[in-house]
């Protein structure tokens, strides 16, 4: 279902005048690479790689209304594109562009500078919900990075919901998270509001390590914050702000950028402890090491499986272009510090019942800007870190994902018993969202069948950002000790056709967030579960969360939400908190154990009457 935004809600930002632009070149980058001069009119590196038809690269030379010409073909086929087959990497060489820049589906907006200031966008780069009457709900599968931000209004729109990251970027005015409908986001990292971020409608959203200059205004039902100056105080759950002051540990997105040569090259950024606040500065890019694209095997659509694998095993990283990549064997990862980074949502398809890509149990490993699609043909998992039994630590290296995202269904029938098992210790997850789709082609009960989203068995394991939605059974199933996460959005599946078929032993229902009960360390903060029922209206699960009651186990800000009141939850975790149903459509507990039994109902604090429609 779509709801109706109010009228007048909005205002669309139009292209902008022309203005000419300098090209910053930048510094290769090694442990806090010094930031380099601007220079005109910077040339293009002999040889610049081929990167496929999905990607545009920019230069400021460029005749701007060429440069805006191709950004709105490009948001012309991608505005509605839920399901379609395009991906698109916009890049922006270091300079200054006069342009307005409107991101649909499966598109990626980044600068190439070492630092976000390196590119400015005067203009706007911004999601909108046009295509949707303004419900934002499912404004999927794009993202904003490295670059700044100098909005024409004063104010940017980045009305999303899940696997749409505000990454790396620095925003010079406010920053408006809805379009006057249903939102169902987020994740921020990494990035600079100087303004103030009006949240809106967003339902829940998750903001780490940034900085935040005039401060957040709105909160629905799970806002959080880890390590963000800026951030308003813990007052969980009126209103539902959960701040945690600092990320224990933590590891940037890799990112592509170009030199002062003008060579590609790929920035590594370093493990970071008890971080606050960003990686970058005014003159520095932050901790990390740089990569030769050199080091890269750039993988193309059509490539084959067999000789990615080839590559890999010769000691490669992967660069993998925009576009739909078919897979008839898992991508095998196997040596340590391997970087495995996507552009343009580069999307990976098992065809053959396997996992898209597999990791072994090393250091240092990174995943970032990925999309797997399960096949027609079940796998039992999609993507596995670390072989079962795995029992190294990494603890000084750690395995880490960023922008990872899992899909079953909605683009054609797509089957799985699992979408990621962690067996490895010490991996961070850093945006991940993991969805057995709710709509679109090739869905239902029978057809795109996924039991569990996320399974943990490695110890000390840290998620930040973490969406799992719509599974069977759970939706998460946390047995390795010594876990964190840093914020969880949940939707329990819409289409149980009954008790019967959707029963976890005596107990109605499956648990969002399952803390195994062997399990003796566990710590979460801003946990929120929603239902609604279509198959079944009236269904009454029995709880949200399920954890064990134990000393080490602890779990903040937890919130169960029955959307449209056509569903129930009986608890929050355990016997305690709820209900949330027709008649208390919010229920809170401030923390568990010892729970606070206060319940919030509906009305404004509930957001727009009527729930959300499918999809968030």
């Amino acid at each position: 279902m779509s709801r109706t935004r109010p009228a007048g809600c909005r205002v669309r930002l139009g292209a902008l005048a022309l203005a000419a632009a300098a090209a910053a070149c930048l510094a290769p980058a090694l442990q806090q690479p010094p930031a380099a001069p601007a220079a005109q009119g910077a040339p293009a590196a002999a040889g610049a790689p081929d990167l496929g038809p999905g990607v545009h690269v920019f230069d400021p030379a460029m005749p701007r209304r060429r440069v805006q010409r191709t950004l709105d073909e490009v948001f012309r086929r991608q505005e509605s594109a839920q399901f379609g087959p395009g991906r698109e990497a916009l890049l922006f060489k270091p300079g200054t562009y006069d342009v307005d820049v409107d991101v649909g589906f499966y598109t990626q907006v980044a600068g190439l500078g070492l630092r976000p200031d390196d590119v400015t966008i005067r203009g706007a780069v911004h999601a909108e919900a046009d295509w949707f009457q303004g419900n934002a709900t499912q404004n999927f599968w794009r993202a904003a990075e490295n670059l700044s931000v100098t909005p024409a209004s004063g104010s940017d729109r980045w009305a999303v919901s899940q696997a749409a990251p505000y990454r790396r970027v620095h925003l010079r005015g406010d920053l408006r998270l809805d379009d006057g409908g249903w939102s169902s986001g987020g994740f921020t990292a990494d990035s600079v509001i100087d303004g103030r971020v009006l949240s809106g409608t967003q339902q829940q959203w998750f903001t780490r390590n940034s900085e935040l200059g005039g401060g957040w205004s709105g909160a629905l039902w799970n806002m959080v914050f880890a390590g963000v100056p800026g951030a308003p105080p813990t007052t969980f759950p009126d209103p539902a702000r959960t701040t945690v002051e600092r990320t224990p540990v933590i590891r940037e997105k890799p990112f592509l950028y170009i030199d002062r040569s003008g060579a590609y090259r790929v920035f590594v950024p370093a493990l970071r402890r008890n971080a606050r606040g960003v990686t970058w500065s005014a003159g520095a890019a932050g901790p990390g090491t740089s990569r030769p694209l050199g080091r890269f095997f750039v993988v193309r659509p059509g490539t084959g499986a067999a000789r990615i694998n080839d590559e890999l095993a010769r000691g490669r990283d992967l660069l993998i272009t925009p576009g739909v990549h078919h897979l008839d064997r898992p991508l095998r990862v196997r040596r340590p510090g391997t970087v495995v980074l996507g552009l343009g949502l580069a999307t990976l398809v098992p065809d053959r019942g396997t996992a898209a890509l597999t990791v072994a149990d090393v250091d240092g490993v990174r995943v970032a800007g990925l999309l797997v699609d399960a096949g027609r043909t079940a796998s039992p998992v999609l993507m596995e870190i670390g072989p079962p039994g795995a029992r190294r630590r990494h603890a000084a290296d750690p395995v880490s994902l960023h922008d990872v995202y899992f899909r079953i269904g909605g683009a054609g029938p797509g089957r799985a018993v699992r979408s990621l098992a962690v067996h490895s210790s010490d991996v961070i997850g850093d945006n991940l969202w993991l969805w057995r789709a709710d709509h679109g082609r090739g869905v239902g009960w029978s057809v795109n069948t996924a039991a569990e989203g996320l399974v943990v068995d490695g110890a000390n394991v840290t998620m930040y950002g973490l969406f799992v939605e719509h599974y069977q059974r759970r939706q998460t199933l946390w047995n390795g000790e010594g876990g964190r996460t840093y914020f969880f959005q949940n939707e329990l599946p819409y289409d149980p056709p009954g008790r019967a078929a959707w029963s976890d032993g005596r107990a109605t229902g499956y648990p969002a967030y399952r803390v195994a009960p062997s399990v003796t360390r566990h710590e979460a903060w801003g946990l929120g579960s929603y239902c609604t029922f279509k198959a079944a209206p009236g269904l009454v699960a029995d709880r949200a969360f399920e954890a064990p009651r134990r000393p080490g186990v602890r779990l903040h800000s937890l919130v169960a939400v029955s959307l449209d009141g056509d569903c129930a939850l009986r608890h929050v975790v355990g016997g305690a908190g709820g209900p949330a149903d027709a008649r208390n459509k919010v229920a809170t507990l401030r923390s568990w154990p010892e729970a606070d039994r206060r319940r919030t109902g509906g009305g404004p604090e509930a957001g727009p009457p009527g729930g959300e429609s499918p999809g968030g």
